[in-house]
């Protein structure tokens, strides 16, 4: 069972895909609202494909606030007393071992950007959607927790100018006008900060350009639609700002490996 037990949401969700193999679990749990309070028993491997904000407390009594980055990278060792809570969540990989061997690492650890882990982690994604048991799950996930403890990723690279803060202000700003032509310029303009450098900033701070954050947004609102089955998938596209449902569906294939109607029919079979 997932330790990030999640209430009713107040939209329809996705929902858990889960896979067992050898001694992984693998998880790919929905953006939607969750608040959970644990004392880990197996150490965990998360990544956050989204960005997303609330309370938590990491092994500490003190409860604050947490801004997590898209793309971050997150450990949480065996005995680590957890707590988090989020009003939307974030679409969220978790990886545990199910043998009692625990992962290597004693440092609870989030909003770590690692390319190598970004890239199993998209793998693992992809694969859960498409509902595939014929993959190579247990190289993906020892591989996956290699870089937990990988020398060339525990520093976590500042945000420089692309705070929690702003990163919020671009989230509100691009949910609000998705079904209309967005794009680089007005995001910089929004932050204050010239195309160029908005650019660069964006990408040391997420490991992603701005355009191809703005278009996972716009696939995270279509997955979204998708689960209430009166909308059309044609409508959904033009809601979410695609040119065409067969835009839409090209872009699931080339970000996701699965067609919308393929994702609608699966989400339906859970």
């Amino acid at each position: 069972m997932s330790h990030r037990n999640r209430p009713p949401p107040l939209l329809p969700s996705e929902p858990v895909r889960r896979i067992e193999a050898g001694p992984w679990a693998i998880e790919l749990l929905p953006a939607s609202a969750y608040a959970t309070r644990y004392v880990a028993t197996q150490s965990a491997i998360g990544f956050a494909f989204d960005s997303q904000r609330g309370l938590h407390a990491i092994g500490s009594d003190r409860v604050l606030p947490f801004e997590a980055m898209p793309n971050g990278l997150a450990f949480v060792p065996v005995g680590c007393d957890v707590l988090s809570e989020s009003p939307k969540g974030g679409e969220y990989l978790r990886v545990i071992r199910t043998d009692g061997i625990p992962l290597v690492g004693d440092r609870a650890f989030n909003n770590r950007l690692d390319p190598q882990a970004t890239t199993l982690a998209l793998q693992m994604r992809s694969a859960l959607l498409r509902a595939s048991v014929e993959d190579d799950w247990e190289a993906w996930a020892l591989a996956l927790s290699d870089r937990v403890n990988a020398s060339d990723a525990l520093a976590t690279p500042p945000h420089g100018s692309i705070t929690g803060s702003r990163m919020r202000l671009l989230d509100e700003f691009i949910d609000a006008g998705l079904d209309s032509p967005l794009g680089v310029p007005a995001m910089a303009q929004l932050l204050g900060l010239s195309e160029g450098y908005f650019i660069r900033a964006f990408k040391h701070a997420t490991g992603k350009s701005p355009h191809s954050y703005l278009i996972d947004r716009r696939l995270a609102k279509a997955r979204a639609l998708m689960c209430d089955s009166t909308a059309s998938l044609s409508a959904i596209a033009h809601t979410c700002g695609f040119n065409s449902q067969a835009h839409m569906a090209t872009t699931f294939k080339q970000r996701l490996g699965v067609s919308p109607a393929q994702l609608r029919g699966h989400s339906k079979s859970f």
